[in-house]
């Protein structure tokens, strides 16, 4: 069974919390306090797993939660950290927010990419004492680890894309250039997965061609096979288009080439105007004397793309095929890498811990505002810094805290507290 599309539940461990504790020994007075820190919760981590190619894995765990850290202790010990968890997942596999759908991380080049951040460990209570408060009873809890929903999209990072018609010869081509071995019969749809297969081009040079499951008319409307792993061709550099030149289903090769791309059309319009070369296979059993090849050249020139003529069967052409293309493509782009459309201010409050929720009360003339995720997001942030302040306020306006508060009937120059950072509210 291929997957390449599935949400997933992940949630980094919280901070173990710090340790209220004194020092306890014969003959030593006033120890003082040694309360140990607690240990940090662990992270979720995604990490490239180079043997697969599906999302299979996640059919039946989608719920992943690393270890929380340890509580500190006394004597100054320090609790655990938290293990983490590292989640395999196939190359080219994008990370989206499943809220929202924007594209969190691409793994397309990158070995791992730590997704939720495990939760600080609090400060025991020798963090704490000073000359004025030599004895501190309490000490600083953990932070939560970070959480959220995120929706595992495959996205094959193939250079070369087969596309065509079910029964064209895609995957007969393919098992001919490459070492890939898939699945080959005389009847529609045998092709079920796209299929991955290394071409060898000489000298340690080569690249990753895919043969993409049949297309037909209305695909990308999601009839038959092909609509649902269009997404497979997104990144390809170049679209070797097959068709059956000898029209042995009874298709004119000129009408598949027009609904073929027509259906990438639709499906993308900028996919449409990727470079194509026309592949012509069973050059072997067509009738030359029909006039297609003629009326097939013309259509070609027409659309401006390059022609060649091959036989699966036969193996005629197919090193010529394997040529042409490594050619074509040390003249292309290189491969698609999809950046982030999560702002810094998005990533702050997304990634935070438990609801989401902000709850303002007043007393007087002054608005308490808490909430978890704000008391999370509070210790990453570095007040006595111009840039670190300015950010924060830029995730309360994200998030909707000043307008909450202009609700709540706050008026210029009244006080705002938050966990005991204070600020005069001004419009």
């Amino acid at each position: 069974m291929f997957i390449d599309n599935i949400k997933i539940y992940v949630k980094a461990g919280d901070g173990g919390n710090g340790a209220v504790s004194f020092h306890r020994e014969k003959y030593v007075a006033a120890g003082g306090p040694d309360g140990g820190d607690g240990g940090r919760g662990g992270s979720i981590i995604f990490r490239i797993d180079e043997g697969a190619n599906t999302l299979l894995a996640f059919r039946y765990k989608r719920k992943f939660v690393a270890e929380n850290g340890e509580n500190g202790k006394g004597g100054k010990m320090h609790g655990k950290n938290g293990a983490d968890v590292v989640i395999l997942v196939p190359a080219g596999t994008l990370i989206k927010d499943a809220e929202s759908g924007k594209i969190i991380f691409d793994m397309a080049n990158a070995s791992e990419y730590v997704l939720c951040k495990g939760g600080r460990g609090g400060w025991g209570n020798r963090h704490f004492a000073t000359p004025t408060r030599q004895i501190p009873r309490f000490a600083k809890s953990g932070t939560k680890g970070e959480e959220r929903e995120v929706v595992l999209e495959l996205k094959m990072l193939a250079e070369v894309g087969l596309i065509g018609f079910p029964n064209v010869g895609k995957s007969s081509i393919l098992s001919e250039i490459s070492s890939a071995k898939p699945k080959i019969a005389n009847y529609h749809f045998t092709t079920l997965s796209p299929n991955l297969g290394v071409v060898r081009v000489g000298e340690g040079r080569g690249f990753l061609a895919a043969d993409i499951p049949g297309l037909i008319e209305g695909a990308s409307d999601g009839l038959g096979l092909g609509h649902a792993f269009l997404r497979h061709v997104d990144r390809c550099r170049l679209l070797l288009h097959v068709v059956d030149i000898a029209g042995t289903d009874g298709r004119d090769p000129l009408e598949d080439i027009d609904k073929i791309d027509n259906e990438l059309k639709k499906y993308s319009p900028e996919l449409a105007t990727r470079p194509q070369i026309m592949v012509a296979n069973k050059i072997d059993s067509v009738d030359r004397e029909s006039g297609i090849l003629e009326r097939f050249e013309a259509r070609a020139r027409e659309l401006g793309r390059r022609v060649i003529y091959v036989s699966a069967y036969t193996g005629e052409n197919l090193d010529e095929l394997v040529r042409i293309t490594a050619s074509a493509l040390e003249e292309l782009p290189p491969l698609t890498v999809y950046e982030t459309e999560i702002t810094p201010e998005e990533e702050a409050v997304t990634s935070s811990a438990g609801v989401r929720e902000t709850h303002i009360r007043r007393e007087g003339n002054k608005f308490y505002v808490e909430g978890e995720w704000l008391y999370n997001f509070m210790g990453q942030i570095n007040f006595s810094d111009y840039e670190s302040l300015s950010f924060f306020q830029r995730v309360l306006a994200k998030n909707g805290v000043f307008d909450k508060l202009r609700k709540a009937g706050i008026e210029e120059g009244d006080t705002v507290n938050m966990y005991d950072f204070e600020f005069e509210f001004v419009y």
